[in-house]
């Protein structure tokens, strides 16, 4: 790799300092909203949305000095890649605190969460979380296919995908999947193909982990419950068929779990 000059260095430090400015800043309000949360605050939920926006705005300016330093340096800035994956990472929690991490829940048991932010309209909450799921698909391809994080990725994902289905008020949103007429309709169909999408990816890549990394149980198991929440929605939506060969397939991969766990403790 050829040396770096003084002079390309001052250039690249003059170029991420409106990034840098515009990132203090905005931490710095985020600490001021969190210091206005307390116990029992009924707007605590509304500030966290606005909160995960912030730290998604706050990671594409980390990625957007990597872009710099490619294009000056020639060389990638992990350090920002790393404070982008921690924004994302922030954000995902944030939402979690909303509407819980579980990731096969039944739908009459967030109801209680859905209506702390009852008045954030649907095409809102759709827009969130394809904004936070566009971030980690770049931030992923700026860390490149070879990168270290390449399998902690498999759990930013799985996380993303299930705030992302415990978002959304499942029995308004069937109600409108079902109704052209509804104002909800065009957003609802697309939020439930974004959510059946993420919910079956995330199975393929923690089982994906399990056999190719990890060979960790746990892995495996949440494949499986990635699987249980892809049955549990396709049974709302009414289909029937595909519920069947999801749930088929799960019982194959709990079989293959509990063999190689038997087989694992036997040795």
């Amino acid at each position: 790799m050829a040396k770096i000059s003084e002079q390309t260095r001052l250039q690249f430090k003059e170029a991420v300092r409106p990034y840098e400015e515009k990132i203090t800043a905005t931490l710095e309000k985020e600490k001021t909203i969190l210091n206005t949360i307390h116990p029992g605050d009924p707007g605590a939920e509304y500030k966290k949305l606005s909160l995960c926006e912030d730290v998604i705005y706050v990671a594409t300016l980390y990625m957007a000095q990597n872009s710099l330093s490619l294009k000056l340096m020639e060389v990638k800035n992990n350090d920002a890649l790393n404070d982008a994956r921690k924004m994302l990472y922030k954000a995902v929690i944030y939402l979690e605190e909303i509407v819980t991490a579980t990731i096969d829940v039944p739908y009459s048991d967030l109801t209680p969460y859905h209506e702390k932010i009852q008045n954030t309209p649907l095409v809102q909450r759709y827009a969130l979380v394809r904004k936070l799921g566009l971030a980690i698909c770049m931030l992923k391809e700026a860390f490149g296919d070879n990168s270290k994080w390449k399998w902690s990725f498999v759990e930013l994902d799985g996380r993303f995908a299930t705030v992302t289905k415990n978002l959304i008020d499942t029995k308004a949103a069937v109600k409108d999947y079902f109704d052209p007429r509804s104002q909800n309709y065009e957003t609802t169909v697309l939020y439930m193909r974004l959510i059946m999408k993420l919910l079956e990816q995330s199975a393929s890549s923690y089982r994906d982990k399990y056999e190719l990394s990890s060979r960790r149980i746990d892995d495996m198991r949440n494949g499986i419950k990635y699987l249980l929440a892809m049955h549990r929605l396709n049974i709302v939506l009414g289909q029937t068929q595909s519920a069947e060969e999801i749930k088929k397939k799960a019982m194959v991969w709990k079989d293959k779990m509990d063999a190689d766990q038997k087989s694992g403790s036997s040795n």
